[in-house]
């Protein structure tokens, strides 16, 4: 399982949730503590917004620990929302392409889970992508295909019906030609303006996921895990979950996709 930290607020320098806490994401890549591996060196990736709609976009296949460009990039760039990610691949290969945030235009998606049974379905799962977006399909993996059909399903204005919509098509699928767990979903994304993040997992053994804001910040880390040990008012997201994170404000509403995939 891979993971990743999410920010939104005051704009602070990407290090202060990417390397400089206690346990950091870059700490986390090789010391995990809440998934099954402790190890993320499949390759990172950090999305960005600053002064322009598009977010900066930064990706290599290295381990974040040993990149001391990554260090670099985080120790300069403020930014006032962003996304940043460590991988443990699944099954697809290490390549930058296949690194997350994914990013379209102004939206950018990263995940941490599974579909399960991916290698036996993904033609049918990338059928699912209409012409007009297929040639942003750079990479092989399941979290850029979910991505691309829930931007078809309507993202940019309905997003977690369209997330959930999505979801609920990749669920039949793996029900249909893959293997249990058939759909592990938490992932966050944005359009640079609101922070979403979703917690899902078909068999009720979804990724970890919390949030906390900070008032010395001004803003929220939502993360897959705690960024110090001695912070005690970390909020953890139940499974089945759809978050919006907007300033100060949380949103949380119920995330069922299985309901629609059942429906199909």
């Amino acid at each position: 399982m891979c993971r990743w930290a999410a920010y939104t607020g005051a704009p602070i320098f990407l290090e202060e949730i990417v390397s400089r806490p206690g346990h950091s994401l870059i700490r986390q890549s090789h010391c995990a503590t809440q998934c099954s591996s402790a190890i993320n060196a499949d390759g990172f990736g950090i999305a960005w917004y600053g002064d322009r709609p598009e977010p900066g976009l930064y990706r290599d296949i290295y381990p974040a620990w040993s990149d001391p460009n990554l260090r670099s990039i985080t120790a300069q760039v403020r930014s006032g929302l962003f996304l940043a990610h460590v991988r443990a691949s699944t099954g697809t290969a290490t390549s930058r392409n296949n690194c997350h945030p994914f990013v379209v235009g102004r939206w950018s998606f990263m995940h941490n889970g599974q579909v399960g049974g991916y290698d036996g379905f993904r033609r049918d799962a990338d059928m699912m992508i209409p012409e007009a977006l297929y040639a942003s399909r750079k990479g092989a993996t399941d979290s850029e295909a979910l991505f691309l059909i829930a931007l078809a399903e309507g993202l940019q204005d309905d997003p977690q019906g369209a997330l959930e919509r999505a979801a609920a098509r990749v669920l039949a699928l793996s029900r249909t030609k893959g293997a249990a767990p058939h759909l592990r979903l938490t992932a966050a994304f944005s359009d640079g303006e609101t922070l979403y993040a979703v917690r899902y997992a078909s068999d009720m053994a979804a990724p970890t996921l919390w949030h906390r804001w900070s008032d010395s910040r001004g803003g929220r880390a939502v993360v897959s895990e705690p960024l110090e040990a001695d912070e005690t008012d970390w909020q953890a997201v139940p499974q089945g979950s759809f978050c919006l994170f907007r300033g100060d404000s949380v949103e949380i509403r119920p995330f069922d996709p299985d309901a629609l995939a059942r429906a199909a």
